[in-house]
């Protein structure tokens, strides 16, 4: 292992001893899974997991957190948590993040506290400085650790790192929760979070593995985003044809696919700046 990565990992060790004890925000994904495992080695049974379950989340997600919590013997738990509940989270407004971490990370330390843990810590990381995040104006208000950010990880560290480790989720697609798919100001609804998730599950049934499904114009409107590098299987494979069926049976009137390909945040591009900069 390189030995700036063996820093980062002793400055991360450092990070989580100090806190004496930890809730981990597990949602199974790159990032927290290596925070769960430094957690582990650092602090033994004094690191849970907590893991939450709601509308925005897939739940093979969860069951993959759940398994991975089984394997390494880490005491996990599964929080029920209904996001569509929390006061203007279902209108999509841009500062849904916030008013959404907020509500879930207060009710993680209300949780974290009845079991003596001393710290919730989440898997954010130096990555997430560069794009629109309210979320991590939430997480500073409610005194949340990020370890790895602390510790001076990037995305490229961790899963550097990850792989060293042995962990399977080193090169795991990145996530985010089915909202995110939604323009600002489309309403969130049970049933569309699940057309979101279905039509994403089919393409990743065609071994798509790097995408999202974007939804525009009242949910009438899908934009499919892919990898540069996988955009020409759609014709080369003669796609097309099965993926608009697809779409259309959930309930799609058009299907769009957007030529610039896969990229996180690209429902933040038409923000303003003075909103990108807040959070």
């Amino acid at each position: 292992m390189e030995q700036d990565l063996e820093e980062k990992r002793a400055r991360l060790a450092a990070e989580l001893v100090s806190c004496g004890s930890v809730a981990v925000a597990f949602s199974g994904g790159v990032d927290s899974t290596l925070l769960l495992a430094a957690a582990q080695e650092a602090l033994g049974a004094r690191a849970v997991a907590f893991t939450a379950a709601s509308p925005f989340v897939p739940q093979r997600e969860v069951e993959e957190a759940a398994a991975f919590c089984a394997q390494r013997g880490i005491a996990h738990v599964v929080v029920p948590f209904d996001t569509l509940a929390v006061p203007g989270v279902a209108a999509n407004p841009a500062d849904r993040c916030y008013l959404c971490k907020h509500a879930l990370f207060t009710r993680l330390k209300e949780l974290a506290a009845e079991r003596g843990l001393r710290a919730v810590v989440d898997g954010s990381n130096l990555d997430d400085d560069g794009d629109y995040r309210p979320g991590r104006r939430a997480l500073a208000e409610l005194d949340i650790k990020s370890p790895l950010h602390a510790a001076g990880f990037h995305k490229a560290d961790i899963r550097a790192l990850s792989r060293a480790l042995g962990l399977a989720t080193w090169d795991k697609p990145s996530m985010a929760c089915l909202a995110s798919r939604f323009a600002y100001g489309e309403q969130l609804t049970r049933e569309g979070l699940s057309r979101v998730n279905r039509a994403e599950e089919f393409l990743l049934g065609l071994g798509f593995r790097q995408l999202r499904v974007r939804v525009h114009e009242g949910g009438r409107l899908a934009r499919i985003e892919l990898l540069p590098e996988d955009i020409a299987r759609l014709f080369t494979e003669g796609l097309v044809d099965r993926v608009q069926e697809a779409l259309a049976a959930l309930g799609f009137a058009y299907v769009s696919l957007d030529l610039r390909g896969f990229r996180s945040g690209s429902m933040n591009e038409g923000l303003a700046h003075e909103e990108r900069q807040d959070g």
